[in-house]
């Protein structure tokens, strides 16, 4: 095996380890040392948010792979999204989740992806309870910004009774409506 392999899969190996750390400020760190060891770091953090039931490590998982953007998370984060939960800390996992889903979405060119993101991202939008999560996934969705992403904003926008998620979804379709406007 390869010296310098062996030493970047012990190196993220720790910075993994670190994010099981109380000490929120370590963790951090682990979150963008993981980024910058990216893509090398998407499967082992896949593994580790299956292998570990500790909220808060797999909350420090999904934001560094949201950040990273890499497709291969699509299932987790799908995964992640379509899970209803009361915990207060999970949807927050949840939302991050929906983010990492627009990111990935507003980045690739296989429609596969694009469509498995958008069909997560609408149902995110159009059903769950927290507000917090239809938010994140009208972000999400005015990043993507394509013609399926607009049409499920229009649609939620008829439908949204939250006043903060309707404000944001009104705001994405204003901004493409302007786009339009300006062609």
């Amino acid at each position: 095996m390869n010296v310098e392999y062996s030493k970047d899969i012990l190196a993220i190996d720790t910075f993994i380890e670190s994010l099981k750390n109380h000490n929120p400020g370590l963790s951090s760190a682990g979150v963008d040392k993981l980024i910058k060891f990216a893509p090398a770091t998407v499967q082992p953090l896949i593994d580790a948010f299956y292998d570990s039931t500790d909220q808060s490590t797999q909350a420090y998982i999904i934001q560094a792979l949201a950040q990273i953007g890499n497709p291969k998370a699509v299932d987790l984060f799908a995964e992640v999204v379509g899970t209803e939960v009361a915990n207060h800390c999970q949807g927050n996992v949840r939302r991050i989740a929906a983010r990492g889903l627009g990111n990935i979405g507003s980045t690739s060119n296989n429609p596969e992806t694009i469509n498995r993101v958008l069909e997560k991202l609408i149902w995110a939008l159009l059903n769950p309870q927290d507000w917090g999560l239809r938010y994140a996934a009208a972000v999400s969705l005015q990043q993507i910004a394509t013609p399926a992403a607009n049409t499920a904003l229009q649609q939620a926008l008829n439908r949204e009774n939250d006043k903060v998620v309707r404000s944001r979804i009104a705001a994405a379709v204003n901004s493409e409506q302007s786009v339009f406007d300006n062609c």
